[in-house]
């Protein structure tokens, strides 16, 4: 069934749109869960809770993607599952660490200002991200949206694990400068 008709089935508040949702989209959401969560169980969990959210909050308006509306309600439940798992605990954990990477282009200053900006900071990131060549976009997005290993993208991409680093590295560092031209603190 075409994303359309999934749509059409959740505002007709049919049962099967779980199961038709499920069918095309469980193997994706589930990928995104388990790489934040690293625990199946709290992966199966977050993908249940994603049919949930899609079934309570499916917008009036026709989202553009609908892998991309649940993926996204998919990485927010497993974020908020893995603070929520790690509350006392910070090691050496995989979703720490992607986050770490990105610490120094972005700032943690929470001030009034820094929250009226999000939107701009949103947006910029996102025009960064777009001007990325197809390659350097791809490696960007699956490290720090899908929370990918540097392994897994390598091998992926038939490339060796250090030109992902060094490719993920420089790439941190033009977001930097390209956030920092537009006046972000960092």
């Amino acid at each position: 069934m075409d994303d359309n008709g999934i749509i059409q089935l959740y505002w007709d508040r049919n049962d099967q749109a779980i199961k038709v949702t499920s069918d095309k989209y469980g193997h994706y959401c589930k990928a995104i869960a388990r790489n934040i969560l690293n625990n199946e169980e709290d992966a199966e969990e977050c993908v249940n809770d994603t049919y949930l959210n899609a079934w309570n909050s499916m917008p009036t308006h026709w989202p553009e993607q609908l892998a991309t509306f649940l993926g996204k309600i998919t990485r927010n439940l497993a974020f908020n599952r893995y603070k929520h798992n790690h509350t006392e605990k910070r090691g050496g954990e995989k979703i720490t660490l992607v986050l770490d990477e990105l610490t120094d282009c972005i700032s943690d200053v929470d001030d009034v200002e820094q929250i009226i900006d999000r939107q701009e900071l949103i947006k910029a990131i996102n025009s960064f991200v777009r001007s990325l060549s197809v390659s350097k976009r791809n490696i960007f997005v699956r490290r720090y949206w899908y929370a990918d290993s540097v392994t897994e993208i390598a091998h992926d991409n038939g490339m060796l694990q250090g030109t992902v680093s060094k490719t993920l590295e420089r790439t941190r560092k033009e977001l930097k400068a390209y956030l920092t031209e537009r006046g972000f603190e960092i």
